[in-house]
């Protein structure tokens, strides 16, 4: 299986990403191709050998060559996408980025993802590097990407929002879970844009797996950094000894760190156990749950599950304790995969629903009809909920 390693000792940006797999051989003229038929006439891009710290690099450089709007929301980014001459795969995989690039700004602002007003990352040259990045591994044929421990510099960085401290909010949202390096280079090393592409397209993050390297690429970034080489290393090898099954079983997508809570009650009401689990969703939990269980003396009891990202445990664990009747929170982390989601809405008889579809490797899956959508939409219409799910799904099934 041939398999792609990021190696971020000096941080990862969007152009740092592409320059690397430009180093490693990926196909240039396919890329100028394919970035050229994107609606973005105000930029250019210029790719060149250059050095760092006497190392040879591939430079990969987005350029405005006309005014171009201050800022873009997620749909018109989402549109300009769906309109360039791409593949499935560079379409799914560029729309995930950019998603999951507005949950983390929304999540910061508190907003939706739809209201997120994309600054620096919904300027042009910032499509350029997630779909050139999306475009480059492509032509590489990667089959699974592994990216190090990501590192961060220190100190602050100047944007939309003001003067912040590095990793930016966004970054530190996206990164939850992953692990990281501190440096103390006085400078931002992992943008919102590199964080936003290698969480969304590595597998898993940590040491590089057993392989037979063919190739090594060098990215490199726009700073000169002192004493530190500042390049983004891509490393292409071949793994061996991996059977048929194991690839078959790799439904990775999204792999990330989840906390596990969990809590068992023998002396509370099904109210306050319902309040409780009512309360946890509200407060961020991912899920939250209830199992029946047996207890000491053969009590009928109550096991509450949490499902939460690790930032958030702490406060979900407060919550169990002060508002539950137990005595202790057993809590611990591991891995998840999920698949790439994206809502897609459909016009049906009773109005739009929107339909959330998970995608494994850019070939969907599953969907699901959103069922807040049905319930509104049945009650509204007076029909039953299961004639809008019907619809909804006939509606997004038809070709």
């Amino acid at each position: 299986m041939k398999i792609a390693y990021f190696d971020c000792f000096s941080g990862a940006a969007g152009d740092m990403i592409v320059a690397a797999a430009l180093d490693a051989c990926a196909d240039a003229d396919n890329l100028r191709t394919q970035l050229a038929s994107l609606t973005l006439p105000e930029v250019t891009i210029q790719i060149e050998k250059i050095k760092k710290n006497h190392l040879a690099a591939t430079s990969f450089h987005p350029q405005l060559t006309a005014p171009a709007p201050s800022h873009r929301y997620l749909p018109d980014i989402l549109a300009i996408i769906q309109a360039g001459q791409l593949s499935d795969t560079v379409k799914t995989q560029a729309a995930e980025i950019f998603q999951n690039l507005a949950r983390a700004e929304a999540k910061v602002h508190n907003i939706t993802p739809e209201q997120v007003h994309f600054h620096e990352v919904g300027a042009a040259d910032a499509i350029v590097d997630i779909v050139g990045a999306c475009v480059a591994l492509e032509s590489l044929a990667i089959e699974k990407i592994y990216c190090s421990a990501l590192t961060v510099g220190t100190g602050t960085v100047k944007c939309a929002h003001g003067t912040l401290p590095v990793p930016a909010p966004a970054t530190a949202e996206l990164i939850k879970g992953i692990e990281i390096r501190l440096s103390n280079i006085p400078f931002e090393l992992l943008t919102p844009t590199g964080a936003a592409i290698l969480t969304t397209l590595a597998d898993s993050f940590g040491p590089p797996p057993a392989m037979k390297i063919q190739t090594i690429g060098y990215g490199a970034g726009q700073r000169d950094l002192p004493e530190t080489p500042n390049l983004l290393r891509l490393i292409i090898g071949q793994t061996t000894g991996q059977s048929d099954t194991d690839t078959a079983l790799d439904y990775s997508t999204h792999p990330d760190l989840v906390t596990i809570l969990e809590t068992n009650l023998d002396d509370a009401t099904g109210e306050l156990i319902g309040y409780i689990t009512e309360q946890l969703l509200i407060a961020g939990a991912l899920e939250a749950f209830c199992t029946p269980v047996t207890m000491k003396k053969n009590r009928p009891g109550t096991q509450i599950t949490v499902i939460c990202n690790p930032a958030d445990s702490e406060k979900l664990q407060h919550l169990l304790l002060l508002e539950s009747t137990t005595f202790g929170v057993r809590h611990y982390n591991c891995r998840r995969t999920t698949l790439a989601r994206e809502h897609q809405t459909v016009q049906t008889p009773f109005g739009p629903i929107r339909i959330k579809i998970g995608s494994l490797q850019g070939r969907p899956i599953t969907a699901s009809p959103e069922f807040a959508d049905c319930q509104k939409a049945a009650q509204a219409h007076h029909v039953p909920l299961k004639s809008v799910i019907t619809a909804a799904l006939t509606a997004y099934q038809k070709p």
